[in-house]
This record gives structure tokens, C-alpha cells and sequence, in this order.
């Protein structure tokens, strides 16, 4: 069982959520952040989610407030803001740390798993990490690559 499976994390409404429960679905992780120059992805995220739900697609989007300081609003208004300005459905978490000695460990894991241009570590906000439906981490985007450009690696993530 991949280690991804044995950690937790906490949705926007306070309620603990254990990664085990989307064994057998291929994931989408991204961090997030309302306030920042990558936010209108949460249109092409939620179209991703949208179009591949159905096949077993689900995106977690975790917010951030580590760069630039572009997610400092709490729960509810981070809520809001992915609701109303983006129509988002997917699962939202509560604010996190990605980097540094507070980083949460589902983004620790990722790293690790799949380290980056600057090698563990985060880059900005809307850094993606695509998991196959096995719980294989397989691929980490950039902040700069659209959600609809990554179509074809969700695709083959998806349990056939």
C-alpha cells in the first residue's frame, strides 16, 4: 500500500479525511492559493474534475499562504472564494504548509517522491502532483503548466 494512503489531512470544514479513502482513484494534489497569479486555474481544475470524475478522478486542493502571503483568508472565505469565483467541488483542505519544518506530511511525501527544479522543495503556488489510481506518484507539474495541458498524463493515471 503506497505511504500516501497511511496519512490525514483536515477539509475546509474541520473534518479529518483520511488518504486511504481514495484508494483506487487516481489524484490530482495541488496547492493552492486565492489570491495569487495561477488562481483562475481553479476553472481548468475544476473542468479536469469535472470531465474525469466519473473515471475516478479526484482533485485536493490544499491552500497555501507561504508565497507572496496570497492565501490569507480563513476557511470560510477561502470557501467562498473557490464556490463562488470558480464553482469548485472538488475537496478543499485547511491551510497547510508546503515547505519548510511546519510542512504537512502529505506534501513532505510528495516531495520526496517527486522532487522538483529545486529539488525538495515547492516553488510557488498551483504546483500539481498527479497519482496514479494504484497510489504511485507519477508526475509533478509546475505552477505554469495549465490543468488542461495535463489531460493526458490524468488519463493514463486513471484505473483502466
Amino acid at each position: 500500500m503506497s505511504e500516501l494512503f497511511e496519512l490525514k489531512a483536515k477539509s475546509l470544514q474541520g473534518k479529518d479525511i483520511d488518504m486511504a479513502s481514495y484508494k483506487d482513484k487516481a489524484l490530482l494534489i495541488v496547492n493552492t492559493a486565492s489570491k495569487c497569479g495561477f488562481t483562475p486555474q481553479y476553472a481548468g481544475l475544476q473542468k479536469l474534475y469535472d470531465d474525469y470524475k466519473d473515471s475516478g478522478l479526484e482533485i485536493l486542493g490544499f491552500p497555501c499562504n507561504q508565497f507572496g502571503h496570497q492565501e490569507p483568508g480563513t476557511a470560510e472565505e477561502i470557501q467562498d472564494n473557490c464556490l463562488v469565483n470558480y464553482g469548485v467541488s472538488f475537496t478543499m483542505f485547511e491551510k497547510i504548509d508546503v515547505n519548510g519544518d511546519e510542512a504537512h506530511p502529505i506534501f513532505q511525501y510528495l516531495k520526496e517522491a517527486l522532487p522538483g527544479t529545486l529539488g525538495k522543495r515547492i516553488k510557488w503556488n498551483f504546483t500539481k502532483f498527479l497519482i496514479d489510481a494504484d497510489g504511485n506518484p507519477v508526475k509533478r507539474f509546475a505552477p505554469t503548466t495549465k490543468p488542461e495541458d495535463m489531460e493526458k498524463y490524468v488519463k493514463k493515471a486513471l484505473k483502466s
